[in-house]
């Protein structure tokens, strides 16, 4: 296959709070691939453990591919990816998180994909989602296959699944690339992205298994989130992207799950309503 042989980075960034071995296992799942990248972009985001640094050393060593960018403080997802996209050398990147692991032929099925689908500019996947092993599943989160399925989902939550993308460089960063937007640079990209007229697709398979917990779910309220996401909805609404009723809708349902649901009933209904 013609797509095995091309060229990609693998964005990635690490900071404090990140497990060390929980580190390794998803660095390894992005280099043991059955189409490897040829550079990993590994952005340090402010200060971390002696381990995590030695750990690192390891798998620079170990890989070969590993170019380390480290940032004096922290400067959070945003700047962090902002910052390995503009360092790759290749115009496809794929992002990565510190704890999440690929499946062993996500980047041959994603490189086939570019080829199959030449005028698509962001390509992801679904994810399963597991606590403490990879058996362990505990849900699934499904994102729609075509374009026009994909903006239309777009309207009401975010389309794609982060840690599955990858990505044509110069179309990112025609629109700005990563900006700060509190726990939404991803849906804000996207929804840019869109009104510029680029397109979407979603490969349905999973693509990466992602470690989640009680706290993933605690993250996802909360004022300061709820006060994000009202305001991303505004910008979709001052662009024309969603109707008024539709951006009532929106607010409103965000407010009950994400301001008055304690955390308890919004795992909950994260794993009824919003996972398989």
């Amino acid at each position: 296959m013609e797509g095995e042989t091309q060229k990609f980075s693998v964005c990635m960034s690490v900071y404090k709070n990140d497990n060390t071995a929980d580190f390794t296992d998803a660095v390894l799942s992005i280099y043991n691939q059955t189409c490897p990248p040829d550079e990993i972009i590994l952005v340090i985001d402010g200060p971390v453990s002696m381990t995590m640094y030695d750990a690192i050393e390891v798998l620079k060593e170990k890989t070969g591919i590993m170019k380390i960018i480290p940032l004096e403080q922290n400067m959070g997802h945003a700047i962090a990816r902002q910052t390995a996209i503009e360092i790759a050398k290749n115009d496809l990147c794929a992002v990565m998180d510190a704890d999440d692991i690929s499946l062993p032929d996500r980047f041959e099925k994603q490189l086939q994909a570019f080829e199959n689908y030449p005028d698509v500019s962001v390509i992801g996947g679904f994810i399963n989602e597991f606590i403490r092993t990879v058996d362990n599943v505990v849900g699934s989160r499904i994102v729609p296959e075509c374009d026009i399925d994909i903006k239309n989902y777009m309207k009401s939550r975010c389309p794609m699944n982060l840690v599955t993308v990858m990505f044509k460089k110069k179309d990112i960063m025609n629109v700005g690339g990563y900006q700060d937007w509190y726990c939404e640079e991803d849906y804000y990209l996207w929804i840019r992205l869109a009104l510029a007229g680029y397109k979407f697709y979603n490969i349905q398979e999973n693509l990466v298994n992602v470690r989640v917990g009680e706290k993933m779910y605690q993250r996802r309220g909360g004022k300061k989130y709820f006060l994000s996401e009202a305001r991303l909805q505004k910008y979709m609404f001052d662009h024309k992207l969603i109707t008024y009723p539709r951006y009532i809708y929106n607010v409103l349902i965000r407010w009950i799950v994400q301001v008055a649901m304690p955390n308890k009933l919004r795992g909950w209904v994260f794993r009824k309503f919003a996972r398989k």
